[in-house]
């Protein structure tokens, strides 16, 4: 399991941006949460975190892995 911390998100438009994103990454078994409230994003499965926080950017969105 992977937890992103991901900033940028005010809305559920921008929550559902960042899921599809992290779905269509290689090795995502499934995005169990993404949330703007808590900043976060859990992944469950074998991609890469650097896949994962590239797949967000690509949206416009900031991310790094969560300590």
């Amino acid at each position: 399991m992977t937890t992103l911390k991901v900033t940028g998100m005010t809305c559920g438009h921008c929550e559902n941006a960042v899921r599809q994103a992290l779905e269509g990454v290689a090795g995502v078994v499934r995005v169990i949460e993404v949330s703007r409230e808590r900043e976060q994003a859990v992944v469950e499965g074998s991609a890469d975190p650097q896949d994962l926080i590239a797949a967000v950017q690509e949206e416009g969105y900031t991310a790094e892995v969560a300590s």
